[in-house]
C-alpha cells in the first residue's frame, strides 16, 4: 500500500506536470476554441485513454523490468534527467515562446478527435518521463505489490490530470485570451516551467533507488 505522504507528494508532482504548458494543453485549448467545449471534452477523453495506456503498460512491464534488470532503472533514470533538462532549456532559450498559444485547426469528427487526443498524449514526452522515470521513485517494494502501487499512483495522476484538463477545456477561450493580452506572462510561464522541470531533473539525478 502507498503511504499517504507519498501519495500526496506524487499528486503534487502530477499537478506540476499537468499545469506546465505542453502538447496536451495546447491541443485541448486549440481544439476547444475551434470546435467548442463538447468536442474539447471528447478530445480530453482521448487524452485520458493515453494515460490509462501508460498506467497499464507500467503495471505489466516496467515494474518487472526494474526488478529483473536493475541496470535498466539507472539507464532510464538518466535518460529522464537529460530529457527534463533539455525541456527546461527549451522553455527559456532565446526566442522561446508560449506553447499555451492556441493554433488554428481544421474541423474533425468526434472519432478523429478522440484518436488525436489519445495520440497527442501517447507521444507526449512529459508523460513518458513521468511514468518511466519519476513514478518508480515513489514506489517501495517494502510496502507491498509494485503492481498495486503502480495502479494507485497511476489512478491518482489520472484524476489530477482529468480535473485540471477539464478546467482547461471549460475555460479555454478565457485562458487563451488572458495569455494573449499579457505578453509578459510568456516569460513568467516559461521560467516557471523550466524551474519545475529542472527541479524534477535534479531530484531524479540525486535520489537513490528504493
Amino acid at each position: 500500500m502507498v503511504e499517504w505522504s507519498t501519495l500526496a507528494a506524487f499528486a503534487l508532482v502530477s499537478l506540476g506536470m499537468v499545469c506546465s504548458p505542453g502538447p496536451n494543453m495546447i491541443y485541448l485549448i486549440s481544439r476547444t476554441i475551434t470546435q467548442g467545449r463538447r468536442d474539447g471534452f471528447i478530445s480530453l477523453l482521448g487524452v485520458i485513454t493515453g494515460f490509462l495506456f501508460y498506467v497499464i503498460a507500467t503495471m505489466l512491464g516496467l515494474s518487472l523490468l526494474f526488478v529483473w534488470v536493475p541496470v535498466m532503472y539507472d539507464i532510464i533514470r538518466w535518460v529522464g534527467v537529460l530529457y527534463l533538462l533539455w525541456l527546461a532549456w527549451k522553455a527559456v532559450r532565446p526566442g522561446a515562446h508560449s506553447i499555451g498559444t492556441p493554433q488554428k485547426l481544421t474541423m474533425e469528427s468526434p472519432k478523429k478527435l478522440y484518436i488525436m487526443g489519445f495520440m497527442t498524449n501517447l507521444l507526449n514526452p512529459k508523460i513518458a518521463i513521468l511514468y518511466v522515470s519519476l513514478l518508480p521513485q515513489f514506489m517501495d517494494p517494502a510496502r507491498g505489490s509494485l503492481f498495486t502501487q503502480t495502479a494507485i499512483l497511476g489512478s491518482t495522476q489520472i484524476l489530477v490530470s482529468f480535473i485540471v484538463n477539464l478546467l482547461i477545456v471549460v475555460f479555454a477561450a478565457q485562458l487563451s485570451e488572458w495569455i494573449g493580452k499579457k505578453p509578459f506572462m510568456v516569460n513568467i510561464q516559461n521560467w516557471v516551467m523550466a524551474t519545475v522541470l529542472g527541479t524534477l531533473a535534479l531530484n531524479l539525478a540525486f535520489q537513490e533507488k528504493k
